[in-house]
């Protein structure tokens, strides 16, 4: 545990709001120089009830944070791809439960607040080098420090495989910008754009968060999750198997060494991933680059997107108009 860790971590993770964050969260907290106050933010928190607190236990979290920040020192960004895949398998929830921001905020300023300064301290352009953006601490799904890997995992995983998803966090830009598009929660889309994306950075193209940039904004422009839907059709995922997953999950500790397994809910068929492919190799390729300035960071956003609806939620089908 890192020297500015909470010393008292609760057992149980509970539901902070925003306003208690806005009102708490200080550039002394932001900069790692103090804490979060943690008995009033206390105050303003609300338990979860028995049976899901059972699935809310702090302290497998806590340790897979540590270990992040020990195997990771020289090399903060690399712990994404490490940490998303084992934080969701270790807090496993529905998309509903996962869109609170509550259970996010109170992550970032009661359980680790230590964890967003070491990672996101200086990596954000206009806040200065000793600074953690607020909306790392309390933000949108694809920013907030701990939401946006969960939401990565679950967006990114294939099924029970994880492996795309270390392929998403392999630049930023995935994380930043195409995590924000509508046309991700279409399985397919989301699967053929990973595969397009690792060879991508499998060629060693110089700049590739610009190309990823280019790329999912033009997959973006060129339809939407009921055009998509019609070229590659997926299958709804099992609800019973995830839920399954859920409830065998609880009290268990992933592997720290080995990819865990996430939900058998279904992976996506390969002829529907397939069929997006060509598309999106000649999006890839034709997509203009927006030019940055080499000082430019990557964990910048750089390509212009819509606003993003809430994770999670579905799009309709063709067949729904029928």
């Amino acid at each position: 545990m890192s020297p500015l860790a909470p010393v008292d971590v609760p057992p149980v993770l509970a539901l902070l709001p925003d306003a208690a964050v806005t009102k708490y969260l200080g550039r002394g907290v932001q900069s790692g120089r103090e804490l979060p106050p943690q008995v009033a933010l206390a105050r303003s928190c609300v338990a979860y009830d028995d049976r899901t607190a059972e699935r809310r236990r702090t302290a497998p979290v806590r340790e897979l944070l540590d270990e992040a920040m020990r195997r990771f020192v020289g090399d903060r960004h690399a712990a994404d791809g490490w940490l998303a895949p084992r934080l969701h398998a270790t807090l496993r929830m529905t998309r509903a439960e996962a869109a609170d921001s509550r259970l996010w905020n109170h992550l970032a300023m009661i359980v680790a607040p230590d964890y967003v300064v070491w990672r996101h301290k200086g990596a954000d352009k206009g806040e200065g080098p000793g600074i953690a953006t607020a909306a790392r601490f309390s933000g949108p799904h694809y920013t907030q420090a701990f939401s946006r890997l969960w939401w990565a995992a679950e967006l990114f995983r294939d099924g029970d495989d994880y492996r795309p998803v270390a392929t998403a966090c392999r630049v930023q830009d995935v994380l930043n910008t195409t995590m924000r598009l509508d046309v991700i929660d279409h399985r397919p889309t989301a699967q053929a754009m990973i595969r397009v994306i690792g060879g991508l950075l499998d060629s060693g193209i110089p700049r590739p968060g610009d190309h990823v940039n280019a790329f999912s904004s033009a997959v973006n422009a060129a339809g939407s999750t009921l055009i998509y839907d019609v070229l590659a059709r997926d299958s709804d995922p099992d609800v019973d198997e995830l839920h399954d997953w859920i409830e065998a999950g609880v009290g268990e500790a992933v592997d720290w060494d080995r990819l865990p397994e996430g939900p058998a809910d279904g992976r996506v068929e390969g002829a529907a991933v397939d069929a997006l492919l060509p598309l999106f190799e000649k999006l890839r390729a034709e997509a203009p680059l927006r030019q940055r300035k080499s000082s430019e960071s990557e964990e910048e956003t750089g390509a212009s997107v819509p606003a993003p609806r809430a994770p999670g939620v579905t799009l309709s089908k063709p067949s729904d108009f029928a």
